[in-house]
């Protein structure tokens, strides 16, 4: 019988599973972005928040999303396998949007913490059996991953265009319901085509999963069970946010170490000495990883509270919502993600393909420039202090095209880094640093807060004031990492030992 890894009759020549997965990862992401994309408002205007303490609610609760994989892809790489760590997964993100449907503080807390959980089983694992359905060297890989990434962009324009549109039109709960519902549709899509990926290794559960480790429960129901009481610990997490500083640091540095000692042990049973070297390699790109992404989700808070207030949204007499303002991004994703993924094939058919420190370079720089356009927009603004719609189509554009080349490049680098043996924990060391950036972005968006020094809520002069000077200053800043990170291009090359 062929194996996944060899058959190339999906679509455009890729291994048939990935469709299934695509449209699985799709859904999903409809069911996390549709509950993002209404999160900084219904806290700000439903729940009557202040714009700091809904940036920081909005900071815990994005960064403990990415920090949960690290959990869910150890257990699956010990314990669960791959397919049923993202069945579970499916199951409490589902539950938990329908709990958000109640439109209470108490409610919306324990929804967010099973939102949380599941996320940890799913996100990082759907993402390894992609990885596992390529041989070692595939050139296919990152055109694959890229086209995974496209789907999961489309969910996230779904969720931003009719998620954003029902939650502000008829209220924040059927924003809400219909997030569960397509995390329903991904389960399923999952669930029935399981035999298109099943050639991918680690799917099934492993025999450390089956043995009894609680009276007559085994390895996978004990975990199971026990996932269920991470969801008050996440909601407590939530309210008591500034926990997170040292517990995401103490991940880090915890994380850091394990990849280092498991490079190190690598290198001696294959009697070489390649992989502590990708290994401190990968933490390096993780930390670049943070600085993008805690820039980059300033789109659900900060961006879009500048929106709300600072952007003229009328089109032809429609004002267009302040949270669907965040479609623009997927948008772009959805429209250049093909180009870059034959870009990248064709560039590295000639020789031209820019190494992956250099890619992360040229996204962190078109994401400054992205914040430098508010700049442009300011002298265009009408008598209300509005600027022109058209400087969030250029913010998000050059946001977009940042993005692509960095994170569809990450998503391949992780499994291009890392031993076979450690996979699902480094995709989920990965996604820690999405947690820390996440987090970070929170802390990042209070910096343009509604209120000023005095404590007095600030004009909507004052405030487009304001949401410029931080802007334009991530912008400086970024510019400034992006040059330090060509200048350490070839050391960063050769800790990678050939990998491109």
């Amino acid at each position: 019988m062929s194996n996944s890894t060899t058959t190339t009759d999906g679509f455009q020549g890729q291994p048939r599973g990935l469709m299934t997965l695509f449209f699985s990862e799709m859904w999903e992401r409809f069911c996390y972005y549709g509950m993002r994309t209404l999160l900084t408002l219904f806290l700000v205007k439903s729940l009557m928040k202040g714009d700091a303490e809904a940036s920081l609610i909005y900071g815990a609760y994005t960064g403990l999303v990415y920090a949960a994989p690290i959990l869910g892809g150890k257990m699956a790489d010990k314990y669960l396998g791959y397919r049923y760590a993202v069945m579970l997964g499916a199951v409490l993100m589902a539950i938990g949007e329908f709990l958000l449907l109640g439109g209470n503080e108490s409610l919306m807390l324990i929804g967010m913490g099973a939102l949380i959980v599941g996320n940890g089983y799913f996100k990082a694992n759907i993402s390894t059996i992609v990885g596992k359905l390529y041989s070692d060297n595939d050139p296919r890989r990152d055109s694959g991953f890229t086209i995974f990434y496209i789907g999961i962009n489309i969910g996230a324009l779904l969720a931003t265009t009719l998620v954003a549109y029902v939650g502000e039109t008829y209220g924040f709960e059927y924003g809400f319901g219909l997030a569960g519902l397509g995390m329903l549709a991904g389960l399923f899509i999952f669930y029935a085509g399981r035999d298109n990926y099943s050639g991918a290794a680690g799917l099934e559960v492993t025999e450390a999963g089956k043995e009894k480790v609680l009276g007559p429960l085994n390895a996978v129901q004990a975990i199971t069970i026990g996932s269920l009481f991470l969801i008050p610990l996440c909601y407590i997490l939530i309210l008591r946010n500034e926990f997170l500083d040292y517990i995401l640091l103490g991940l880090f540095i915890f994380i850091s170490i394990s990849m280092i000692k498991a490079g190190i042990t690598e290198d001696k049973e294959k009697n070489v000495g390649i992989w502590k070297d990708r290994m401190i390699a990968l933490i390096i790109f993780m930390l670049i990883n943070i600085t993008f992404w805690a820039c980059f989700e300033q789109a659900g808070t900060s961006l879009t509270l500048f929106a709300d207030r600072n952007v003229d949204r009328a089109i032809m007499g429609w004002d267009m919502p302040a949270s669907m303002t965040q479609f623009f991004n997927p948008f772009f994703i959805i429209t250049f993600g093909s180009i870059f993924s034959l870009m990248w094939v064709k560039l590295d058919k000639i020789g031209k393909n820019p190494s992956i420190p250099l890619k992360f370079a040229f996204g962190i720089i078109q994401l400054g420039l992205g914040f430098l356009v508010t700049l442009i927009g300011v002298k265009f603004m009408n008598e209300s202090f509005q600027v022109p719609l058209l400087t969030l189509v250029f913010v998000y554009l050059l946001h977009t095209t940042g993005e692509l080349f960095l994170s569809p490049i990450g998503l391949s680098m992780v499994t291009k880094l890392s031993p076979q043996s450690f996979s699902g924990t480094a995709m989920g060391a990965w996604f820690l640093s999405f947690a820390i950036a996440n987090y970070v972005g929170g802390k990042i968006a209070t910096l343009t807060g509604g209120h000023g020094d005095d404590g007095a809520a600030l004009t909507v002069e004052e405030g487009l004031v304001k949401y410029t000077e931080v802007f334009s200053t991530i912008g400086y800043v970024l510019l400034s990492i992006a040059l330090l990170i060509i200048i350490l291009n070839k050391p960063l090359q050769k800790l990678m030992h050939g990998v491109k």
